[in-house]
This record gives C-alpha cells, sequence and structure tokens, in this order.
C-alpha cells in the first residue's frame, strides 16, 4: 500500500532499512500515481544528498568483482563509513542477471547493518535501469549512506551509464590475460579513473606487476585528460586483503584533488545536465509514441517502409510533420 510522502522522506532520514527498501520498490515500480510520489519523495530528500563518495565499479568477467566489493566494503566500515552497492545490469530482464549470486557471495557484507545491498531492478532498458539507479542513489545518500558502489554487471554502454552517474570509475582487470587488455574496449578504459590488478596474491604477483606496467603503458599512450588526472595502475588481493586500502587513498585523494580544483562540481554540474537532457529526450519520445495519430499512422508507415516502398527519411519527416500540423492546429 503506497504512503504520503512524509512516510518515505522521515523513514529514509532515519535510517529505517524497511523503509529504505519500500522508497526504493517505489522508485523502481512502472505505475503513473508511484512517479508522481517519486518525484515528491525525492524533492522532500534533495537537500540531504549529494555528500556521498559515488564509486563505479566494472571488471573483466572472472575477475572478482564481488569478492572485491565485498573486501572493500567490509574495509570502509571497519574505518567507520556507511556502505551501499547498487548494480546496474540490463541484461537481468532477459537472462536473470548474477546480482542474486554477487549478493549471495557477499554474505558477510550483506549481513552487516552498516551495509545495504540492492540488486538491479529487473524489466526495462539500460535508460530505466539508470534512472532508478540515479534515484536510489539520492535515497541511500539521504539515508546517511557515505560510500555508495554502483557496481556494472551489463557489458558494453552499461560501463557508459554508470561512469556518468559516479564520482570515480575503478577498472578491475587481471594479469596474465593476454596483450589486448582482455577485451576490455578502448572506451571503457578512457574512462577509467584508476585501473586495479585484482588477484595479486600468491604465484600470480609477478604476472600482476608486469602487468601493471603494461596497462600503465597503454594509459601514457592515450590523450591527456581536461581534468588534469592521470589515472594510476594498482595491484590489490581481495583474498588477501592487501591493495584495498591503497585504492580507497587514490579515490579520496582525486576527489580532494578534484575539489581544490573545481572539477569534482563542475562535473557533477554536467551529470546532472547531460541526464536531464536525457531525460527530457526519453520524455518526448514516450510522449510522441504515445499520441493516438501516431499509434494509427505508425503501422502503415512501417509497412512501407519495410517494403521499400518509401525511404527513412521520408516516412519520419511525413509522420513527424503530420503531428507538427495536428499540434498547430489545435
Amino acid at each position: 500500500m503506497i504512503q504520503d510522502a512524509a512516510y518515505y522522506i522521515e523513514g529514509v532520514r532515519a535510517g529505517n532499512r524497511k523503509v529504505i527498501s519500500r522508497t526504493i520498490t517505489l522508485i523502481e515500480s512502472a505505475l503513473a500515481q508511484h512517479r508522481e510520489m517519486t518525484y515528491q519523495v525525492l524533492d522532500g530528500l534533495l537537500a540531504y544528498t549529494g555528500n556521498a563518495v559515488r564509486l563505479g565499479i566494472t571488471g573483466v568477467p572472472g575477475v572478482g568483482k564481488s569478492t572485491f566489493i565485498e573486501a572493500m566494503g567490509i574495509r570502509l566500515i571497519e574505518k567507520g563509513h556507511k556502505v551501499a552497492i547498487l548494480a546496474v545490469d540490463p541484461s537481468s530482464a532477459k537472462s536473470g542477471g548474477s546480482i542474486m549470486g554477487d549478493k549471495t557471495r557477499m554474505e558477510k557484507l550483506a549481513a552487516h547493518g552498516q551495509a545495504f545491498i540492492r540488486p538491479s531492478p529487473s524489466g526495462g532498458t539500460l535508460g530505466g535501469v539508470a534512472r532508478k539507479t540515479r534515484e536510489t542513489i539520492l535515497v541511500l545518500e539521504a539515508a546517511g549512506y557515505d560510500v555508495v558502489m554502483v557496481e556494472t554487471v551489463g557489458v558494453g554502454q552499461s560501463e557508459f551509464s554508470v561512469a556518468s552517474m559516479v564520482d570515480f570509475f575503478l577498472v578491475l582487470l587481471l594479469a596474465g590475460a593476454g596483450d589486448e587488455l582482455q577485451g576490455i574496449k578502448r572506451g571503457i578504459i578512457e574512462l577509467a579513473d584508476a585501473i586495479a590488478v585484482n588477484k595479486a596474491d600468491g604465484d600470480n604477483i609477478v604476472r600482476a606487476e608486469r602487468a601493471k606496467k603494461d596497462y600503465e603503458n597503454a594509459l601514457n599512450l592515450m590523450a591527456r585528460r581536461t581534468d588534469g588526472w592521470q589515472p594510476p595502475v594498482l595491484t590489490c588481493s581481495s583474498l588477501e586483503i592487501s591493495g584495498i586500502d591503497e585504492i580507497w587513498e587514490t579515490v579520496i585523494y582525486y576527489r580532494c584533488k578534484m575539489q581544490a580544483s573545481g572539477f569534482f562540481e563542475s562535473k557533477r554540474r554536467e551529470q546532472a545536465l547531460q541526464w536531464f537532457n536525457f531525460l527530457v529526450e526519453q520524455g518526448l519520445k514516450e510522449w510522441f509514441h504515445g499520441l493516438k495519430s501516431v499509434k494509427q499512422s505508425l503501422p502503415e508507415i512501417t509497412r512501407r517502409l519495410e517494403h521499400g516502398e518509401t525511404t527513412a527519411m521520408a516516412a519520419a519527416r511525413k509522420l513527424l510533420h503530420q503531428v507538427t500540423h495536428e499540434h498547430e492546429r489545435t
């Protein structure tokens, strides 16, 4: 049963885990009346958001993301932080995703009172999942979680989506997996604020150090960044809990440096503006396709296009022209 906005706002601010979960469920709902309530709740929480460290994490298959996230989460809690873990997984609607399995493997972290783990919402495109994740970040910040880790579970565009909603983007890689950056696209590496070579333990330490040098060389070949930051390459072992502190210190150093230069606030403003533009475009698209005249005309226009009776440009122009004239008459 849906409550009034005050119920959610007060419960979130009090750190009530049950209300936090219900608020996130409200955000994930596709019902129109729930969306209106979501806007009211987020407006009420906005003044208490923005203070958390937003950390995005991606990695190649088999890199040990879950073990790393759990190790870092527990270490941060030991330092006095409240930690939330979210996932962006556009594939979860089709495949079931892996985040529930990840949550099961992060048993120690999931059971901790200072941690909050939320699986990716199912049943949506990347845009829909990303929207819900962004709004969920705000809820968790208002609830007092001062570190929010956003994990990419899917591949491809999800990395770009996560990088656009966090302050620091960490790419986890492995040692000894070839000289092609293990299939990680150049664009993903360019998003990285740091690279961490995981599983640097036992017999793998030498390979990890060699991989570190290779990745450093690869980063040096890339164009200089506008923020003046040179992404470092670090090594870590989630099993031995080594290198975890160094990664966190790098995140904090980057944050302090970017705040001092003004780039931190600029980046967040740019992210907000990009997201605003995306939502406007999505809203216009939904409005357009919801028009009665478009619903009536689209099947025939699509049929003619598929049968080669018109061009895509002409078909689009006709449909847009039709809608424009309708609204000019009203």
